[in-house]
């Protein structure tokens, strides 16, 4: 778990980030693209990093590149793109700061937000302890959403 010591920031990714966004991606998402039949080759994950670059935002702790999450505001929703964190850090309350944080974003702007995850991602059991539903699902993935009223 996170202790009161920890500081997290976001940061705007630049072109100098790309580097270290492929190893996350990699690190992260290349097992649950595997076996969902995704190629996880270094054109497709830049591809995926290159995608609504503008919304990415690193997320340090202490002063160091942990993860990512890509936010994109909607006309009538905040998007999850993307949250990525370094395995060494999963489990141990990041992704729920991070979660806590937009939910405080969307309830400011009175949005509700929405995402993406794989089927077989265990991500979307931190979803659905923050709030999210599901409000759709395919052969791929789960839609879900969090609903600020």
């Amino acid at each position: 778990m996170l202790n009161n010591k920890v500081h997290i920031q976001f940061i705007t990714a630049n072109a100098d980030d790309v580097p270290f966004l492929l190893k996350l991606r990699q690190k992260t998402m290349n097992e649950h693209l595997s076996s969902a039949g995704f190629r996880t080759d270094d054109e497709y994950h830049l591809a995926r990093i290159n995608e609504a670059y503008n919304d990415s935002l690193i997320i340090n702790v202490n002063n160091r590149q942990i993860g990512l999450i890509k936010l994109s505001r909607q006309k009538n929703n905040l998007h999850i793109r993307q949250l990525q964190i370094l395995p060494e850090y999963q489990n141990k309350g990041v992704g729920s700061k991070v979660l806590s944080v937009i939910i405080n974003k969307a309830k400011s702007l009175s949005l509700p937000i929405t995402l993406s995850v794989l089927l077989n991602n265990p991500a979307k059991a931190l979803y659905t302890k923050h709030g999210f539903e599901v409000i759709g699902e395919n052969v791929l993935e789960y839609q879900m959403r969090y609903s600020v009223n």
